[in-house]
């Protein structure tokens, strides 16, 4: 008989063997119509293969299924990330992680840091419990799938240089000699710095006037073609490091020199990201379709690409134009009456 009580026990207890395997657990009541309905879910959740899991769930930590995906999925930024959420989930069971208990710590969160960074901060949870429902088959659920965690444009920056501004940058851009070219490369590819430290020689092929992008943030390898301004200043590059890495210089460097050129130049409240945002608003002010741009930033979504897709009125009006081009009627607007 599969439930049954102990001799010392009052407690009823659930004993079924599934294939190889042996399950002898309490059901921790002593009222037997209780430990029926307690024992007809344990039976209904090994035939639908979901018993096993839970119990996986139940005896793997948060923290070791963080340590497990970090090893082998680690992007850049998620070992700075995962200093936040092991503090407050590293000691729970998977099984204990519910989306209600999220949901309190995002809001938390929201209080003292911006909602951008609880945007990557969950987003890493949910990479991470879908790698171990879907490929470690340790958990039958994601806690995180059900929860709103979009920041919509509350972070998003509405900044970039106009084309003096561009202009009077790179021509201040003098010293360090390596500075200039740097922000060339950032001007006209649109890669974020960590892609533009990482990039070596190897990446860039001079002969189809090509930039691979190998490390990304995403993750996802992405071509960039060379603009004949680039190209030039790249070849114009005589010293090579030994590193193979085309600007060998440490962040703090760049850091110092980039606030310097703009200082020198003028410009104000003007992070070095934002020479990427003026990337993209170039391109969609001047016509370029929103896919091509999301493709040469590596944004996995076009909803990503929007935010830098500034336009301003003047861009929009060949748009509005073809109304006119499209109707017999418009001239009209210019004072010609229609026969009555």
């Amino acid at each position: 008989m599969s439930l049954y009580r102990r001799k010392d026990s009052k407690v009823w207890w659930i004993h079924v063997k599934h294939g190889i395997n042996r399950i002898r657990i309490s059901a921790g009541t002593e009222n037997k119509k209780r430990a029926d309905r307690i024992h007809a879910k344990v039976l209904t959740d090994i035939e639908e293969g979901g018993w096993f899991e839970k119990q996986k769930a139940k005896s793997i930590s948060f923290r070791e299924m963080t340590e497990k995906y970090l090893k082998k999925y680690r992007r850049s930024r998620d070992e700075h990330t995962v200093k936040k959420l092991l503090p407050a989930f590293g000691h729970f069971m998977l099984a204990e992680v519910t989306t209600e208990i999220i949901s309190d710590y995002r809001d938390e969160r929201l209080k003292n840091v911006k909602p951008a960074t609880v945007y990557q901060e969950l987003s890493l949870m949910r990479r991470m419990f879908n790698v171990a429902r879907k490929e470690w088959k340790w958990t039958k659920d994601n806690p995180v799938a059900d929860l709103s965690f979009s920041v919509g444009n509350k972070n998003a920056r509405d900044r970039w240089l106009t084309i003096e501004q561009e202009e009077n940058l790179i021509e201040n851009a003098t010293n360090p000699i390596w500075l200039r070219p740097l922000l060339i490369t950032a001007l006209h590819t649109g890669m974020r710095k960590g892609e533009i430290f990482n990039l070596c020689w190897p990446h860039v092929d001079f002969n189809r006037k090509l930039i691979m992008v190998v490390k990304s943030k995403n993750g996802e390898k992405r071509t960039i073609p060379m603009s004949d301004t680039l190209f030039h200043t790249l070849q114009s590059i005589k010293v090579r490091d030994i590193s193979g890495r085309v600007f060998p210089i440490a962040a703090r460097s760049l850091r110092v020199a980039f606030e310097k050129a703009l200082a020198k130049s003028g410009i104000r409240d003007f992070r070095f990201h934002d020479l990427r945002h003026t990337f993209a608003t170039k391109l969609v002010q001047n016509g370029v379709d929103l896919y091509k741009v999301k493709e040469l930033l590596g944004h996995k979504t076009l909803a990503m690409t929007t935010r830098y897709a500034h336009h301003y009125p003047e861009s929009l009006r060949s748009s509005i134009e073809v109304l006119d081009s499209c109707q017999s009627w418009s001239r009209f607007g210019h004072g010609e009456g229609r026969a009555r």
